[in-house]
């Protein structure tokens, strides 16, 4: 999805972003690219000190403004590190977007009642935990600069649909919409917005190794969505295009939350 640059920034405009978890491949890093070829300075934090530096090189080398951080978003300090360095390195910060997230890739999928109290733990911790920690910091930063701010937080649509065997991500990804519309409700006359990019079956690495082939013809579209859809809708939601947009969710699934039961 290309959005022209007219559209979403204006030349004294240039949005100040950190992605968090935008190292690797897949939507993370779809969406550091997309923001850079927008015209976005962008601080990328990944996990992996190497991948969050590919990533900043990639942006970069198309003629973009970005820098690497690292750091793990189970930990409250590093969390806090990467919104401070983002204000550091860019002069401020204009937009928040957390991408990190899962169950599969971090613990087994089994039915709710097989689930151990550490695994629900960890996928509170890299799916929700995490984000209110972001957002916190990065409140506090865009009401200190007293120019407003925009948050988006890529969901799933397991967060208003049945999640099988994945009963903790599915209410990890409920709770990023009720602190995206708590979020609006407090701050929208600071003119901070928040918003959430609920993605179903993407074609990333970690769904193509978990996701059976024969899913595909479940969805409507008759396709996995591609990283760069939801990178396109996360630009949007951030852009002052969306400005009149907050506590919302724009779904990104190819139709399968809407089909119905007959066919």
């Amino acid at each position: 999805m290309n959005l022209t640059t007219s559209l979403i920034y204006a030349p004294a405009m240039r949005k100040r972003v950190l992605v968090i978890g935008g190292g690797g491949g897949g939507i993370g890093r779809a969406t550091t690219e997309a923001f850079g070829n927008e015209g976005a300075a962008v601080m990328v934090a990944d996990l992996d000190p190497q991948r969050a530096a590919e990533a900043a090189d990639a942006v970069r080398a198309a003629g973009g403004t970005a820098y690497p951080i690292s750091g793990d978003v189970r930990s409250a300090t590093d969390v806090e590190a990467m919104v401070a360095g983002a204000v550091e390195k860019l002069g401020g910060l204009d937009v928040l977007v957390t991408v990190v997230g899962g169950q599969v890739a971090f613990v087994p999928a089994v039915k709710l009642h097989e689930m151990a109290d550490e695994d629900w733990d960890t996928i509170y911790e890299v799916n929700l935990r995490y984000v209110a920690r972001a957002v916190r910091a990065a409140l506090r930063v865009f009401l200190d600069q007293g120019t407003g701010g925009a948050i988006v937080s890529v969901g799933s649509v397991t967060g208003f649909m049945a999640a099988p065997e994945q009963a903790a991500y599915g209410v990890m990804k409920a709770g990023l919409l009720s602190l995206a519309r708590t979020v609006a409700a407090e701050y929208a006359r600071d003119g901070i917005r928040m918003n959430v990019a609920a993605a179903g079956a993407i074609a990333t690495a970690v769904a193509k190794g978990n996701v059976a082939a024969e899913v595909v013809e479940e969805i409507p579209a008759g396709r996995f969505g591609r990283s760069e859809e939801v990178a396109g809708a996360v630009v949007y939601l951030a852009s002052d295009a969306a400005s009149y947009i907050t506590g919302q969710q724009l779904v990104l699934d190819g139709g399968v939350s809407v089909r119905g039961p007959f066919e």
